[in-house]
């Protein structure tokens, strides 16, 4: 599910370098996938990945999946904006689809509320088959 969007402005190189990786993958990537993909462009150690992925989360450029301790590239122009992204993991083939949806963000919302909560973002992973692996 690789979908082409822009670059946002203002990137380092090392920044450009891992939104790039992410971008070109068909899966969700590990900060140790992603330096051994950048060590002939320079990358040695962790800490330049991990700074780089850092500044590209706070952008909305990049995801973390908590539960894979992996990294998507956002496939959402002004993701940034919502408030709530959900992802669907295939357990089978590795496929994450991004998804986003005012009704489950409303009700999240409200759920915290009812806890005296005050939720500013959130990110649900649901975990399963995707069609194609179910239909195999």
């Amino acid at each position: 599910m690789n979908v082409s969007h822009q670059m946002p402005a203002g990137l380092t190189r090392n920044q450009s370098l891992v939104l790039s990786a992410l971008s070109r993958a068909n899966a969700p990537l590990s900060a140790y996938t992603i330096l051994d993909q950048l060590r002939e462009e320079g990358f040695r150690a962790p800490p330049q990945v991990y700074r780089a992925l850092d500044k590209l989360v706070e952008m909305g450029a990049v995801h973390r999946l908590e539960s894979l301790n992996a990294f998507v590239a956002c496939r959402h122009p002004d993701c940034d904006g919502h408030e709530t992204v959900a992802f669907a993991i295939c357990d089978t083939c590795g496929m994450v689809a991004e998804l986003s949806d005012d009704d489950l963000a409303h009700h999240l919302k409200g759920l915290a509320k009812k806890t005296g909560f005050v939720l500013k973002k959130s990110t649900v992973e649901l975990r399963g088959t995707c069609a194609s692996c179910h239909a195999a």
